[in-house]
């Protein structure tokens, strides 16, 4: 939709959407995005950047935003739909999914970064918003908390790749136990670590 001037729009607006996504980076895993309408009247202290927060404070604060707010959503993009589309699509594609399925339709979405997903309401991104914009940071930690969870699952379905520890990320310890162990359906094929271990296996 048309983007549109911020302050305007808030200072008219009833409802107005936060929207975040976590795991762009990842070789593994899905990419998870939470849409957040905060209630004005229960807000919600703590709230900054998920990465900048304990997952301590994350999972308690988590539990305070579903309670608190007026509407949230959670939504994935899946490892299939990031092969296919690639992860800047499936990244809008769980934005889009988020913003949709939130129980109380926003009239103005406010989108994290500098790309804005095809959703029903007018939006605006902001540069760094999840530390800048309460709904944004309550996005971004909802949709931390949910991917770090479903990562957990991944580690005791595919135990070995120690999904529970780097949920995912390409550090030392993943690519090591990829090149061990092999790719898992779990994986990004799509991503050029991932798909040189496929090229390396004498199975193609």
């Amino acid at each position: 939709m048309t983007q549109m001037n911020t302050q305007q729009l808030v200072t008219q607006l009833i409802s107005v959407a936060g929207v975040d996504e976590v795991g762009r980076g990842p070789l593994a895993g899905p990419v998870t995005a939470a849409a957040v309408i905060l209630d004005p009247a229960r807000p919600v202290i703590g709230l900054r950047d998920s990465k900048r927060l304990t997952e301590r404070a994350r999972d308690r604060l988590a539990i305070e935003i579903q309670e608190s707010a007026i509407a949230f959503s959670i939504a994935h993009a899946s490892v299939a739909e990031i092969d296919e589309l690639n992860i800047l699509h499936a990244s809008m594609l769980a934005m889009q999914r988020a913003v949709e399925t939130l129980s109380a339709q926003p009239q103005l979405a406010l989108i994290d970064g500098n790309r804005a997903p095809s959703v029903v309401c007018a939006t605006q991104t902001i540069i760094k918003g999840d530390d800048k914009v309460a709904a944004i940071s309550a996005a971004s930690v909802l949709a931390k908390v949910t991917r770090d969870a479903l990562m957990v699952e991944l580690a005791q379905e595919w135990p070995g790749y120690g999904f529970e520890q780097h949920k995912g990320y390409g550090t030392a310890l993943h690519r090591r136990k990829l090149t061990e162990l092999g790719v898992t359906p779990a994986h990004r094929r799509s991503f050029a670590p991932v798909r040189a271990v496929i090229q390396a296996s004498p199975t193609g």
